[in-house]
């Protein structure tokens, strides 16, 4: 793509403001539910591998998800993204008529983890064993 350093910024900006905003309905006639649930399913990995390919800014490690999710816009709460699949089967097998999601990325962080030379840091699953002497 071909473009002044100004176009390209503005179009970098818009993606990083863009999120989903959406109320599935999982109820449509002529449509079976499970079809309809799958292609909301669909619809949302297709805009989180979207956004994963936005270009990183400096200093940022990879692309993080804030979410809510609920019946409705107004019943939303805030969810971690690992949880999202399941939150929306549990909708489908209480027979709900719709929900409602928001997901919008923002720049993570990896977090060091603790050196495992310290024993103060070190968890007791990492500790070596006891060692157990035969009988002799």
């Amino acid at each position: 793509m071909n473009c002044h350093a100004n176009d390209c910024a503005a179009v970098q900006s818009i993606h990083t403001k863009a999120r989903l905003k959406k109320t599935f309905k999982l109820s449509i006639e002529g449509k079976h539910p499970d079809r309809v649930l799958e292609a909301s399913k669909h619809e949302i990995r297709k805009y989180v591998k979207r956004q994963r390919r936005v270009p990183l800014p400096d200093g940022v490690d990879y692309w993080d998800f804030d979410c809510k999710f609920g019946a409705s816009e107004a019943t939303a709460s805030v969810v971690h993204f690992a949880s999202l699949t399941g939150l929306m089967d549990a909708v489908a097998k209480d027979k709900g008529e719709q929900f409602y999601i928001e997901i919008l990325h923002k720049e993570g962080h990896r977090q060091a983890k603790p050196d495992a030379a310290d024993p103060a840091l070190a968890s007791p699953d990492t500790a070596d064993p006891p060692v157990i002497q035969p009988d002799a």
